[in-house]
C-alpha cells in the first residue's frame, strides 16, 4: 500500500509540475477568442463651397481663379474669400484659427502635405471650425512649373490622398506655390478633379512688409476677390495682428466671406 500510494503521489507531482509550466493541462483545449470587429473608417467626402449644392467649376477651365466670378455659379453678392497658404503651422496656425473665429469668418486653407503629416490634429481642428481644406503639394517646390512630370504627379497626388485620410475631407481645389501653373500642372490637378486657385489681392505678407502695409493691402479688396495670407513657412505675428484689425474693417465696408 505504501508503494502504491508513493506512486500515485509522484504520478500527481508529475502532473501539477506540467501544468504550473504549460499554464494549462495539456489535454484541454483552448477555445478561441472571438476577433473583434474593426471600426470601419468614415470616407473621405467633398467639401462644396455654401453658395453651392454640388461642386464649382470654372468660366475658363485651364486657367488658374483668381476672382469669385470665375466660378460657376458664381458666389453672392458682395463677398470676398480669405485664402491661407503654407500651413499647418503649430504656433500661427492656431492663432489664426481663433482669429477667425473671434470674428465668425471661414476661409480656405491651402496645406501642404509634409506638415498635414506632421501636425494632424491641427488639420483635424481646421475642418472642424467649418473651413474649407485644399492641396498646396507635398514639399512646396520653387519652380513648381519646371519640375518633371514624375515629380509634379507625386508632388499633387500624395498630399491629395493624406489630406483625404486625415481631414476626412477630398481637395477639390489646388494652388501651385508662388502661382507656377503650366499645361503639365494642369493636366495633373484636373487628374485628380481638382480646380485651380490664384488670387487677385497679395499683401506679400510672407516677406514681413509691416502689420500696417498687411493691413492696408487686405482691406482695399472688393467684391468678388480672392485674398492671400500665410499662416506658415516662417515668422507670421505680422500676419495674425494685420488680420485681427483687418477683418472687421472688410465686414464693416458690407464684404462677408465665404470659403470655396
Amino acid at each position: 500500500m505504501g508503494g502504491a500510494g508513493l506512486l500515485a503521489l509522484g504520478a500527481d507531482s508529475a502532473g501539477a509540475t506540467t501544468t504550473s509550466r504549460t499554464g494549462a493541462d495539456p489535454r484541454s483545449r483552448a477555445v478561441p477568442r472571438p476577433r473583434p470587429t474593426p471600426t470601419p473608417k468614415p470616407t473621405p467626402k467633398v467639401r462644396p463651397a455654401p453658395w453651392s449644392p454640388a461642386r464649382l467649376t470654372a468660366v475658363k477651365p485651364g486657367e488658374p481663379i483668381r476672382h469669385l466670378s470665375e466660378f460657376v455659379p458664381p458666389a453672392p453678392p458682395n463677398t470676398i474669400a480669405l485664402t491661407i497658404d503654407d500651413g499647418p503651422h503649430p504656433e500661427y496656425t492656431p492663432r489664426v484659427l481663433d482669429v477667425l473665429a473671434e470674428h465668425q469668418v471661414h476661409a480656405t486653407f491651402f496645406i501642404i502635405g509634409e506638415q498635414v503629416k506632421e501636425y494632424p490634429k491641427l488639420v483635424q481642428r481646421i475642418a472642424a471650425g467649418g473651413h474649407q481644406i485644399c492641396n498646396h503639394t507635398m514639399t512646396h517646390p520653387l519652380s513648381f512649373d519646371g519640375l518633371p512630370r514624375k515629380r509634379l504627379k507625386k508632388e499633387i497626388a500624395e498630399p491629395h490622398d493624406v489630406i483625404a485620410q486625415i481631414s476626412q475631407v477630398v481637395p477639390t481645389f489646388f494652388r501651385a506655390p508662388g502661382g507656377a501653373w503650366s499645361p503639365a500642372v494642369m493636366d495633373v490637378i484636373g487628374e485628380h478633379g481638382m480646380l485651380p486657385i490664384d488670387w487677385a489681392v497679395d499683401p506679400r505678407d510672407w516677406s514681413r512688409p509691416g502689420v500696417g502695409s498687411i493691413r492696408r493691402t487686405l482691406t482695399k479688396s472688393k467684391a468678388g476677390d480672392i485674398l492671400l495670407i500665410h499662416d506658415g513657412g516662417g515668422d507670421r505675428s505680422q500676419t495674425v495682428k494685420a488680420l485681427r484689425t483687418a477683418l472687421p474693417k472688410l465686414k464693416a465696408k458690407g464684404l462677408s466671406f465665404v470659403a470655396l
